[in-house]
């Protein structure tokens, strides 16, 4: 039986008396007569009690193991003790059908508005004194600005989804919804630690602002963070779901994507250095993203090492039946890819299909017995999708940091999985993927040392001598000037 989980900071022994003699978490559920539509798993169960009682909350769960649903039933659990009485959820805004969609499932008895419309009307919705939640997404906050930071206007709860989009605390976003009055605060998030520690801090400014500092050792700051921040992942947690297996997918370039790699490069290094000292990390990137490009395809014979391994996979993945998911960061790579690989009847899920039809991409996707891949940007793609029909994810070409490679996985590696997901990654040997590659796992180890509480590591984030160290090159000049 589960018992709410009271935050160490508690001073009131009336407070703390209050918690240990509440009843049990499933038995106080049977009492308030509340149904759901299935059992929570034990540990969901856990992450209700702990967000219950607390003001200041990072559940920071590993992707797929329904954080919505904890944080859904929670504020429903605070709306029926009449602890609550008005809730804001703050989500990116292709998750916004989504949470309108779990609380129809997990507290259908609460009356929920979702703020969208032209600026009269959303006046009119952020007004409603009758509907205990209101569902925004961030882009609509910056425009609502002046409603939601009014001294007159507070919730008694904010709840941000996807709560790494305020790391940047100089941000407007970042500004605006620690502007905003409200007795509680919490945070979802699968991705707390996405580059660096100061990320964590970022959220904690929302939750506790000056609590934690970016110099904070990572060992101190994951001890510090310990007691608002809740995390567990699904080979802790499930131990029957499905396997998830890696494989390293390493091909050698074509002959005419090493030659386009090597004028690419050559010619990218000789402008570098005819830069000299005014050289800047935009112009760093611009070279490793035209070499990873080149990586993918080479753009004037359209050679690619990688299709070539990826449709050998996929004529075995169609012969069982299967579905796979195909990701990249490029839509031009995806939309070539579409018409390579034409026979799998693919369907595409990115930043140009517009939001309103891309629910039925998905059903289309879903249903379609002869579709078995679905072409995949990570921007679109990286969140709020269940897809664990799927059982092998490919990874075309690497994100700049392993967190939201993880995030794109588990759009198949989650709840509900019916067999073993497997995961490809492409890498193209003797090239910038390789050296990326290693940065990638570096960052893996920050993550580990905050979260494990582990012996602190150094600092592994793309610093500028790392980026320049991509190509041996050494910074100009001192510090390196960052591009306007």
């Amino acid at each position: 039986m589960t018992r709410v989980q009271p935050p160490g900071d508690i001073v009131k022994l009336e407070d703390r008396l209050r918690y240990v003699l509440e009843p049990p978490l499933e038995s106080w559920l049977k009492s308030e007569a509340l149904e759901f539509p299935f059992d929570p798993f034990p540990f969901q169960y856990e992450g209700i009690a702990f967000l219950y009682p607390r003001h200041a909350a990072v559940l920071a769960d590993e992707m797929g193991l329904g954080k919505t649903m904890q944080a859904i039933t929670a504020v429903r659990l605070l709306l029926h003790a009449g602890e609550l009485r008005t809730v804001l959820i703050v989500c990116p805004k292709p998750l916004v059908s989504n949470w309108r969609r779990e609380f129809s499932v997990w507290a259908p008895e609460v009356p929920v508005q979702v703020i969208e419309g032209n600026r009269a009307r959303r006046q009119w919705q952020w007004g409603l004194a009758d509907v205990p939640v209101k569902i925004a997404n961030y882009e609509l906050l910056q425009r609502d600005r002046d409603i939601v930071e009014n001294p007159q206007v507070e919730f008694g709860l904010v709840v941000l989804d996807e709560s790494q989009r305020i790391k940047n605390r100089a941000s407007t976003t970042s500004q605006i919804v620690r502007g905003i009055r409200r007795g509680r605060s919490w945070a979802l998030t699968g991705t707390p630690v996405e580059n660096s520690a100061d990320d964590l801090v970022g959220i904690f400014e929302f939750l506790s602002p000056g609590y934690l500092s970016p110099q904070m050792k990572p060992r101190r700051l994951g001890r510090l963070a310990g007691d608002y921040c809740l995390r567990r992942t699904k080979d802790k947690v499930l131990t029957e779901l499905p396997p998830k297996m890696f494989r390293d997918a390493d091909v050698e370039l074509t002959a005419a994507q090493r030659e386009a790699y090597r004028l690419a490069e050559d010619e990218g290094l000789l402008r570098l250095s005819e830069l000299g000292a005014g050289v800047t990390i935009q112009h760093v990137f611009e070279l490793v993203l035209r070499l990873k490009q080149i990586c993918n395809f080479d753009h004037a014979t359209g050679d690619s090492a990688k299709l070539e391994r990826l449709e050998a996979d996929l004529e075995e993945v169609a012969a069982s039946g299967q579905k796979a998911i195909v990701f990249s960061q490029w839509v031009e790579t995806l939309e070539r890819l579409a018409k390579r690989l034409a026979r799998f009847r693919p369907v595409q899920y990115h930043g140009r299909v517009p939001s309103g039809r891309r629910e039925q991409v998905i059903r289309r996707f879903r249903e379609d017995l002869h579709s078995h891949i679905i072409l995949m940007s990570y921007g679109a793609g990286g969140v709020g999708l269940n897809l664990q029909f799927c059982g092998y994810v490919f990874l075309f070409d690497r994100w700049w940091n392993p967190a939201v490679e993880d995030q794109a996985i588990n759009r198949a590696h989650r709840i509900g999985a019916a067999g073993p997901v497997t995961v490809t990654r492409f890498l193209t040997l003797g090239t910038i993927e390789e050296r990326i590659d290693d940065v990638l796992r570096q960052k893996r180890e920050l993550f580990d040392t905050i979260f494990s509480g582990a012996a602190a590591a150094r600092k592994h984030v793309l610093s500028q001598e790392e980026i320049f160290g991509l190509f041996q090159l050494k910074t100009p000049g001192g510090p390196v000037q960052r591009a306007a």
